[in-house]
């Protein structure tokens, strides 16, 4: 892997109570690691570690690694980071998925609800099921993504008049059906254990 694309990684970002929080480039993290305000989270057996900058560089030279997996300076070489924690940030990302045109087509993998066909997000419309003149409501529950073609056919009518199928019913995605697409490349293995268990927690809560 090239240095810029090394540096340009994907990292997780855990807050200081060890919660999934986002993702970052290793650039970022080695940044956030040199000002003392992450530790990088290492899984050994089955227990996990932390590690300051000073330490992490000791521990880099100690167990050397793949070129790959490894950043060199004039004077030493580190470890790029897979995890890391924030000492001070203790925040969760809001767990409700935001009703953006981007989170429809997500929701609904980029297929066209009506016949099946897979397209670019450019080449995708969002359809109200029941249309807005007909009393729909812009809501989860009444869009869905459809092709060019079946968004021409269906136009102002309701599925009855158009003679068309939900291919299935629109529903409000929870924010754990969203974690493993927002993280879909696992790093590290120890990505999978805080992945895990953030789509545990969530999936338990009640339901408003």
């Amino acid at each position: 892997m090239e240095g810029t694309e090394l540096l340009n990684s994907q990292v997780l970002v855990l807050n200081r109570f060890w919660q999934v929080v986002n993702v970052c480039s290793v650039r970022r993290a080695l940044c956030l690691l040199y000002l003392n305000h992450a530790q990088v989270v290492v899984k050994q057996g089955g227990s996990f570690y932390t590690f300051g900058f000073e330490e992490w560089k000791d521990f880099s030279q100690e167990n050397p690694h793949g070129e790959d997996e490894v950043i060199r300076t004039v004077s030493y070489r580190i470890r790029i980071p897979r995890v890391i924690l924030l000492l001070l940030y203790d925040s969760l990302p809001p767990r409700r998925v935001k009703f953006t045109r981007k989170n429809i087509y997500q929701r609904d993998n980029y297929t066209c609800q009506y016949c099946g066909k897979k397209c670019r997000p450019e080449d995708l419309n969002i359809d109200h099921v029941i249309p807005l003149s007909r009393g729909g409501k812009n809501t989860w529950t009444n869009v869905v993504c459809s092709c060019s073609v079946c968004n021409h056919r269906k136009g102002n009518k309701t599925l009855e008049e158009a003679g068309m199928k939900l291919i299935k019913k629109p529903q409000r995605p929870k924010w754990s059906e969203f974690i493993s697409k927002k993280f879909p490349y696992f790093q590290d293995e120890s990505w999978k254990s805080f992945l895990d268990m953030a789509y545990w927690n969530v999936e338990l809560e009640e339901d408003e």
